[in-house]
């Protein structure tokens, strides 16, 4: 089994669970794709704080991950390992190409070592979990993931462990994908996707237990708005515990449970066809 729960030796370990990682065949990373990842502390270039509750962790590098792959149409490429990336929820594939060419792509499930992936523009491989090609030649009812939101700029939806979308129909410009949300959406035709389900699937099924392995990924203890002074935090001040009657709000005073943070100057929204089930009722937004 992939998740594993030890006997309760102490507090911490009691509520804690480990994912095995059973698809991990390579541990030493490519150090030719490996850059360095400085840390933020939750702070922009001024020097300011603006994100709460970052700050410490383990230091990490930076894994390159092809997400376009369209240099590498027609060139065959084999899975040299499946490695752990610490900076996403999902496995990485170290791709070496027949022409030298190494690169790291998403590890799509079932996907093991000495497999073949290929990429194609014209639809001339077959539809295998890794293959990446637009979704015009991808047949229907097929699982997707790594999917472009517009032609060459590489894989934006579908990145996290498990995730996968449902190609369900094509018509003219576009085709209609499925969304782990349930949101139904259109995307340009020609976009290109990855066929198959992200790996790691038990990722979810994990439970740190303690603090400590929160602190390891870099997130630090938050304080809660109404406990502060009320020129610090929107929800602080008062006599008593009181927010005032304000809705839930950030620092910056953002709506902090389902408010609105799309930007209206992009246009994918216009390509919704049904939003995604609402949290609450389970109903339609």
């Amino acid at each position: 089994m992939a998740i594993r729960v030890y006997k309760p030796t102490s507090a911490g370990r009691r509520n804690a669970s480990v994912n095995l990682n059973e698809e991990v065949t390579k541990i030493v990373p490519e150090k030719s794709l490996l850059r360095p990842l400085p840390k933020k502390g939750g702070r922009n270039h001024h020097g300011k704080i603006t994100t709460q509750g970052r700050g410490g962790g383990v230091k990490r590098r930076y894994r390159m991950i092809d997400f376009k792959r369209r240099d590498r149409d027609g060139i065959e490429g084999k899975v040299v390992g499946i490695e752990y990336d610490p900076n996403r929820t999902c496995h990485i594939a170290l791709i070496e190409y027949t022409d030298g060419v190494k690169r790291y792509i998403l590890a799509p499930l079932g996907l093991t070592d000495g497999d073949v992936v290929l990429t194609s523009s014209d639809g001339a491989v077959e539809p295998t979990p890794g293959s990446c090609m637009p979704l015009r030649h991808i047949p229907t009812g097929m699982n997707v993931h790594c999917v472009e939101l517009s032609q060459g700029a590489g894989g934006k939806m579908c990145r996290s462990a498990g995730s996968y979308a449902r190609l369900t129909n094509k018509e003219g410009r576009f085709a209609t994908l499925v969304m782990p949300s349930g949101e139904l959406r259109r995307v340009p035709i020609d976009c290109r996707a990855t066929v198959g389900q992200v790996g790691n699937t038990d990722h979810q099924n994990r439970r740190l237990g303690k603090a400590g392995l929160n602190r390891l990924r870099g997130r630090r203890p938050k304080v809660r708005g109404v406990a502060m002074s009320h020129h610090e935090h929107p929800l602080g001040g008062g006599e008593g515990r009181s927010k005032g009657g304000r809705a839930p709000v950030s620092e910056s005073g953002t709506l902090a449970k389902g408010g609105k943070t799309r930007n209206r100057k992009q246009h994918s929204q216009d390509l919704i066809i049904r939003r995604r089930k609402s949290k609450r009722n389970g109903q339609l937004k």
